[in-house]
């Protein structure tokens, strides 16, 4: 049963994908009542483009966008966060739009005053901190020219 309901999620997780690329991101564009970021970083190995669809809790009065690199409560970084930390320049779909970004972990300060309005979001994300001794880093990605 557990490997049906895994086969499930994960067929659900592609069919959101592929309709997310071939609409340029105009579609399925919401996910959990946050909007669905594509995130293209470049690989920290191998300088290829990686992309991933996360969701962002929060998106600044500036347009800048807000990710968690929560990795469901993991003990290590997820992938994309190592890769924008060697190379911050990004790219990003967000509402069917693509652009380049310069990506930043937030100080402590600064996630101290938005994870509230993260977990706002989505409860989810205070679960995950509980669940791990690391400490979830907070990206602004900001729009650059």
């Amino acid at each position: 049963m557990a490997n049906i309901k895994g086969l499930v999620a994960q067929s659900l997780i592609a069919f959101h994908e592929a309709v997310f690329k071939v609409s340029g991101g105009r579609l399925l564009g919401r996910l959990g009542g946050m909007p669905v970021v594509e995130l293209t970083t470049t690989g920290r190995r191998s300088g290829e483009p990686r992309r991933t669809l996360l969701t962002s809790p929060v998106q600044l009065e500036d347009g800048s966008v807000v990710l968690v690199a929560s990795n469901g409560g993991s003990d290590s970084h997820p992938a994309w966060y190592l890769n924008l930390r060697e190379n911050p320049e990004v790219d990003l779909v967000v509402r069917g739009v693509r652009g380049p970004a310069m990506a930043r972990t937030v100080t402590q300060d600064e996630k101290a005053a938005l994870w509230p309005r993260i977990t706002d979001a989505y409860r989810g994300y205070a679960g995950y901190q509980r669940s791990t001794d690391r400490d979830i880093p907070v990206v602004i990605c900001e729009a650059r020219d």
